[in-house]
């Protein structure tokens, strides 16, 4: 039995020298170590040795096993070893080559002129309300004294969801919906998303409105000018001049449409102001009486002011950009050059 043993030790150390992976050392367990292996098998000959000599047979192929079984665990680490320092060299990362540079994003133009706006009216006392973008008709038409037969419903292309509920096409939803939960004094902008059916190289179907309100105790057309000069020389420069011109919608009383100095040519004329010297920027007007009694607010004691801005509009403006439809097409080429 020990020349048997012998021998099988020496076999197996010659064929140690030449298992290199995982798939040799799996056969090098099956021939010697796994049930049916030559390490294994020595157990079934101690029926062939003299009962009186099985102790110390038993001892020597106990002692068989365990060296075999050591010499693959050994067999083991090296080859775990050997494969993960050829993973960590075929990972290796070259420090010394120059860095991936990757750019750095920046805001969307509207979302920049958005914030702007924000902040100069949050200067001056505002507060910000989000309406929903789907909208009943009682708050888009009825209550701004829009009534069912009205014309100014045909200004208007609507986009209806269902009977009396539309994409709203004014963010004034928002003025009716914070003047049933708020008494006044008021001040607030609402901004957002709206809707309608127009699209050329100035208009989109969907584009972002500011609407703002302010309702208080005496207060005028004046106080509305004097506050839109702060925003338009916050805006386009300290110099910018507004001026008023009479308009018409259905929710103010009076209705003024705003005009700025242009800013491109100081007055003169160019293709920005059509040569005119000046720029249509907003609307506005004194809140008609009918909308504050629509929302329980006496007009004999509190007067207000409303304006709408068009984000894009003066985003195309300050940036001078020629066609709206830019804003929407997610280019990089374009995208990339605007910076806060």
């Amino acid at each position: 039995m020990e020349e048997k043993i012998n021998a099988l030790r020496a076999e197996l150390e010659a064929d140690r020298a030449s298992v290199h992976n995982k798939e040799e050392l799996s056969a090098f367990w099956q021939k010697y170590l796994s049930k049916n292996g030559s390490v294994t098998g020595l157990t079934k000959s101690l029926r062939d040795v003299p009962k009186e000599d099985r102790p110390a047979a038993g001892k020597l192929i106990n002692a068989c096993k365990v060296w075999a079984e050591e010499q693959y665990q050994a067999l083991s680490d090296e080859i775990d070893a050997a494969e993960l320092a050829a993973r960590n060299k075929a990972e290796a990362i070259d420090i010394t080559l120059p860095a991936v540079r990757r750019p750095v994003g920046s805001l969307h133009p509207i979302t920049l002129v958005k914030n702007q706006i924000v902040d100069i009216f949050a200067g001056m006392g505002f507060d910000v309300f989000d309406g929903p973008e789907i909208e009943d008709d009682d708050h888009n038409f009825t209550r701004l004294n829009v009534p069912k037969n009205h014309p100014a419903r045909d200004m208007q292309d609507t986009f209806y969801v269902a009977p009396d509920i539309e994409l709203r096409t004014q963010t004034s939803g928002g003025q009716i919906r914070v003047m049933d939960q708020q008494k006044p004094p008021i001040k607030v902008l609402s901004p957002g998303r709206v809707f309608r059916s127009d699209s050329d190289a100035t208009h989109s179907p969907m584009f972002h409105q500011m609407e703002g309100l302010v309702v208080d105790r005496g207060i005028t057309l004046c106080d509305l000018q004097g506050m839109l000069d702060k925003f338009v020389q916050a805006m386009f420069g300290p110099e910018v001049k507004t001026r008023l011109r009479p308009s018409y919608f259905p929710f103010t009383e009076p209705s003024v449409e705003v005009d700025v100095f242009c800013f491109e040519c100081g007055g003169k004329g160019c293709p920005l102001c059509k040569h005119s010297g000046w720029i249509e920027v907003l609307g506005a007007g004194m809140v008609h009486q009918n909308v504050l009694r629509n929302c329980g607010i006496d007009p004999e004691v509190y007067s207000g002011f409303a304006f709408g801005i068009g984000i894009e509009r003066i985003a195309m403006l300050k940036y001078g950009i020629n066609n709206i439809g830019l804003m929407f097409e997610n280019d990089l080429r374009f995208l990339k050059q605007f910076q806060d």
